[in-house]
């Protein structure tokens, strides 16, 4: 640390810079944060840098100085603190606070004078001043004791100006940059200076007469352009020079000894950082005080961070077994946190089962006496267990031939219900989140550590979501699909290789051929994956209009092309083409390169905890994306076939179970009565909108209104809707005011989501999932728009979400208390797969049909089609 160093901030300048520079964040509670944010990582990226010894920060207080006294339109032309900006300042401060970095603002002056007044006392004392700001006023402070680190970019670059690099840049000295500004002006300050000067007239003109007053005063001495500007101005340049000198002795007592820095109040920092959810600032600074615990030569001078640490027992005897189980079947729970890999299986574990007591196993135990252990809590249907992420502990339980009994809670899937929009749901987050304990990384203590956590956190967690009322939710839905869909990643969908390999040969050759059409359209052979060469071909070549540039050049990605499509030939091939290589390398080849090489299926990965909506999403591969709206990507769908010959792929499909769910929510009275009596609501959403009777519905008039309906659903524009029939803007207005018209209620619900939303700042489900949309109040229209779009989507897609995961957990459950043989194998959007012996079709299908339709009371009936065929492609209706 230089104790000789003084750096000085302009707290305003730094926290618009940074609310400009990053995109629009906010928290799980709906606080905006990306200006705090970018303040703050600046902060300490400076901080760590140079190592200074005084810190402060200069903050403007009121909107009039003395200078609006002197010039009324000062600062006139400025906009209006954006709404999602003006409480960050109170963010800011009081992780100032926490830093113990002091801070002064006073009525009547800027930022920039108490920065001028303290750089001014703290030369006196024979300080360094380094000042950080984004404000080029600033560099007139430079002098050889003061240097200005000028903020460029957003917020990771830092220009620093010394005399030196002021004349370089300028031609002047730094004093000279308000005589500068006086003859120029600031349009950002709405400083006038005079008409017609730019920057490098008046920086030749001080050059030569040192100062403003002097430049007038040698007025009939200039060159005929300039006695022309100047004549008649001169009073404006001396205002203009007064307005843009920085005040050095503000009347106002700054003890610099107040600024000497000793470093933040740690354990206050992680708090606030915490209730900001700054995930990243945390773990660096848990990683500085970790560095600087090891090493004595660590740059850093974090002191260390208290890490929570737990008594421990290690068990290595297994005549300690009895008296273990008998412990924890009193204490009727155990958290466990378990290590291994879903290949080996569980290698080591640690238990917690109450507040004082935690037992690690090392993988030296893992043999009889931890797996008999392991199983003997597992399996025992008494005792609670808790979890964090239970899906991959049942992988590795399966591993070891133990089936899970009574999974009591999972904090990863509770923290993920709380904050359904959060980064990551890693342990070490939500404890400091919920508990304000900072688990150790690494060691036998981070493991013993974790178990004590897991058992903390499941009352915590559960407790916030009784407050929220989403306790249901979590224990008769999220919690039991935990088992469900490990079941489904287990079981695997088998895969038909042979056809996978025929089937990606037939994609090369079409691709193949078009590439050679390709080539013919364009006249001329070129690499048609190349965005550049591309570009050449459509935008110079062929002189297709340009849509959209990009930084390297043309851009000719999917929107673009869309566009273009029907202003030549070659662009229809293109995305036909672009549609079959994506085909044959994300599925054709990307599946074989997938299957397990034992079990011959893929066993893809189900997420519950990725989507804002409550969707479930599936990776490695992703069987939720195969393309369906081309035949090519439809026939993808053949390759999934039964396990074993005389098994069937049954498929399970909601009927728009998204259009039944805004029926109910709207109780709008041409919806409702529709599904009532079963006609297909397309076709009557087409008749009312075009006015013709069901039975003239036309299969082109019935798209046109499912355009509508869905895009109703999704809040989409004329723009959008236009854009989607192919049809003018103005007629697809009219489509959707007619449909308002007939279908008030639904018009009527989009008014009343948005209200409630913004009212109360989230939306809810019919189960109460809970999405907070803090873009319902950005001065922004894009993110505004978005917000609005959310509001009015979530409750009915999340609610779909739920009802399909309410339907998976009642099946599964019907599936074992039946014993059946079927499995569940896929959840695809509102589709359930299932794999089923031939004679069990007859029973399953009315199982799934009985437990799907039931799984939620609605005013209008779900309805379910079933399907049945070799593959999950060649299905006919059962």
């Amino acid at each position: 640390m230089s104790l000789d160093i003084l750096l000085v901030i302009d707290g305003n300048s730094l926290i618009h810079r940074a609310f400009h520079a990053l995109p629009l964040l906010s928290n799980s509670k709906g606080v905006f944060t990306n200006a705090a944010y970018g303040f703050t990582t600046m902060l300490m990226k400076v901080l760590n840098e140079e190592q200074p010894g005084l810190v402060t920060v200069a903050f403007d207080k009121g909107k009039k100085t003395f200078r609006n006294e002197q010039y009324a339109d000062y600062k006139g032309t400025r906009k209006a603190t954006p709404d999602e900006l003006r409480p960050q300042f109170l963010l800011v401060k009081d992780i100032l606070k926490a830093m113990r970095i002091p801070y002064f603002e006073l009525e009547g002056y800027e930022a920039d004078d108490l920065i001028g007044t303290i750089t001014t006392q703290g030369e006196s004392m024979g300080l360094n001043i380094r000042i950080l700001t984004g404000d080029r006023d600033a560099l007139q402070l430079v002098s050889p004791k003061t240097k200005v680190m000028l903020t460029r970019k957003g917020i990771t670059e830092i220009e620093l100006f010394d005399e030196g690099k002021v004349w370089d840049r300028f031609g002047i000295h730094p004093h000279q940059i308000i005589d500068l500004k006086a003859l120029q002006g600031d349009t950002s300050d709405n400083i006038p200076g005079v008409p017609g000067i730019g920057e490098k007239t008046a920086a030749v003109l001080i050059k030569e007469y040192g100062q403003v007053e002097e430049v007038i005063r040698n007025l009939d001495h200039l060159s005929p352009r300039h006695q022309k500007l100047l004549r008649g101005h001169e009073d404006q340049a001396l205002l203009s020079k007064s307005l843009a000198t920085i005040v050095k002795d503000v009347p106002m007592e700054i003890d610099l000894s107040q600024c000497s820095w000793r470093g933040p109040d740690y354990p206050k920092l992680l708090d606030v950082f915490n209730d900001l959810e700054f995930k990243t600032l945390i773990k660096q600074i848990i990683e500085g005080s970790r560095k600087s615990k090891k090493s004595k030569e660590a740059k850093s001078d974090l002191p260390p961070v208290k890490t929570y640490r737990v008594g421990y027992q290690t068990i290595t005897d297994p005549r300690e077994l009895p008296d273990i189980l008998t412990k924890i079947n009193k204490a009727g729970q155990v958290a466990l946190s378990l290590e291994g890999s879903r290949n080996q299986g569980v290698t080591g574990m640690a238990l917690a089962f109450d507040d004082s007591e935690v037992l690690l196993l090392p993988s030296e135990a893992m043999d009889a006496l931890g797996l008999e252990l392991l199983q003997s809590l597992c399996e025992d249907p008494q005792i609670k267990k808790y979890f964090h992420n239970a899906k991959n502990a049942i992988w590795l339980l399966h591993r070891q031939g133990i089936t899970l009994r009574n999974l009591a809670g999972d904090t990863m899937v509770a923290a993920y219900l709380l904050n359904p929009t959060a980064a990551n749901y890693d342990l070490t987050d939500i404890a400091l989140e919920h508990l304000g304990i900072v688990l150790p990384v690494e060691g036998t203590m981070a493991w013993a550590a974790a178990a004590d956590a897991i058992l903390r956190l499941a009352p915590a967690l559960h407790q916030k979501l009784q407050a929220r009322e989403e306790d249901r939710l979590y224990e008769e839905v999220e919690l039991p699909l935990i088992s469900v869909l490990a079941n489904m990643e287990i079981a695997g969908i088998t895969v038909d290789q042979q056809q996978l390999k025929e089937i990606s040969a037939e994609l090369q050759e079409a691709i193949e051929a078009l590439a050679t059409l390709i080539h013919h359209l364009a006249g001329e052979e070129f690499n048609i994956n190349s965005t550049r060469q591309l570009g050449q071909i459509l935008f110079d070549k062929l002189k297709l209009p340009v849509y959209k540039k990009t930084k390297t050049g043309y851009s000719t990605d999917a929107e673009v092309l869309e566009k273009l499509a029907e202003e030549h030939e070659i662009v229809s091939v293109l995305l036909e083409y672009r549609q079959l290589t994506k085909l044959k390398s994300t599925y054709a080849d990307g599946l074989a390169a997938l299957v397990d090489p034992q079990t011959k299926r893929l066993h893809s990965t189900f997420h519950q905890t990725v989507t804002a909506t409550g969707r479930l999403s599936s990776a490695e591969p992703n069987l939720q994306n195969i393309p369906i709206r081309l035949e090519s990507g439809r026939r993808i769908r053949k390759v999934f076939v039964p396990r074993q010959r005389g098994n069937l792929i049954l498929t399970a499909d909601y009927s728009q179970i998204e259009l039944r769910i805004l029926a109910h929510v709207s109780q709008d009275a041409s919806f409702l009565d529709a599904f009532r009596q079963g006609q297909d609501i397309h076709t009557r959403t087409a008749s009312e909108v075009f006015g013709v009777s069901m039975d003239e519905v036309t299969p082109q008039l019935r798209g046109r209104a499912k355009a509508v309906n869905f895009g109703i659903v999704y809040g989409i524009s004329d723009f959008g809707l236009a854009r989607d029939l192919r049809v003018s803007r103005k007629e697809a207005k009219s489509y959707i005011d007619s449909y308002f018209a007939r279908c008030p209620g639904i018009q009527n619900y989009i008014h009343r989501v948005i209200q409630e939303a913004k009212e109360q700042g989230y939306v809810t489900t019919l189960l109460n999932r809970r999405r907070y949309l803090p873009e319902l109040f950005s001065s922004n229209y894009n993110i505004r728009s978005f917000g609005e779009r959310a509001a009015m989507n979530t409750p009915i897609q999340g609610t779909a979400a739920d009802i399909i995961k309410m339907a998976m957990v009642r099946v599964h459950q019907e599936l074992r208390e039946q014993d059946l043989k079927a499995k569940m194998v896929l959840q695809v959007h509102d589709e359930l797969i299932f794999d089923v012996p031939e004679q069990e079709v007859e029973k399953l299908a009315a199982l799934v049909r009985q437990y799907m339709e039931s799984a939620l009371q609605m005013d209008v009936p779900l309805v379910v089609d079933i399907k049945i065929g070799p593959n999950w492609y060649d299905k006919r209706p059962l």
